[in-house]
């Protein structure tokens, strides 16, 4: 199993940035897709996640809501999450996640990428 995620870098407050995450190892149709960031010294927090089902349910934390799409490509085996009006406070390594359960709980993912960091600049 591998999740390999990309696309984090250096970007101004109100820039945007898309990550991607490439899998392989699983059958990614039948997964749960999450992104989470983590800030030094914090909890690894759900940022947003997208259902296996056709509907491609989302949920999105209060903080990202209306700035952060996520998005999947079944065929490609990538998860997305586009980053729009960017706030210093996005700052954070961005890991993405697979899972059976949706939902934005760190435990229901049992598969993880490396982290790609995104870094925010006032």
């Amino acid at each position: 199993v591998q999740l390999q995620a990309s696309g984090g870098g250096l970007v101004q407050a109100g820039g945007s940035l898309r990550l991607s995450c490439e899998a392989s190892g699983f059958s990614f149709d039948d997964y749960v897709l999450a992104w989470f960031r983590q800030v030094a010294g914090k909890e690894r927090e759900g940022v947003s996640c997208i259902s296996s089902s056709s509907d491609g349910s989302t949920y999105y934390a209060d903080s990202v809501k209306g700035r952060f799409t996520i998005s999947r490509d079944n065929a490609k085996n990538i998860v997305y999450l586009q980053m729009n009006s960017l706030e210093p406070e996005d700052t954070a390594v961005y890991y993405c996640a697979a899972g059976l359960t949706y939902g934005s709980w760190r435990a229901l993912y049992g598969y993880w990428g490396q982290g790609t960091q995104v870094t925010v600049s006032s």
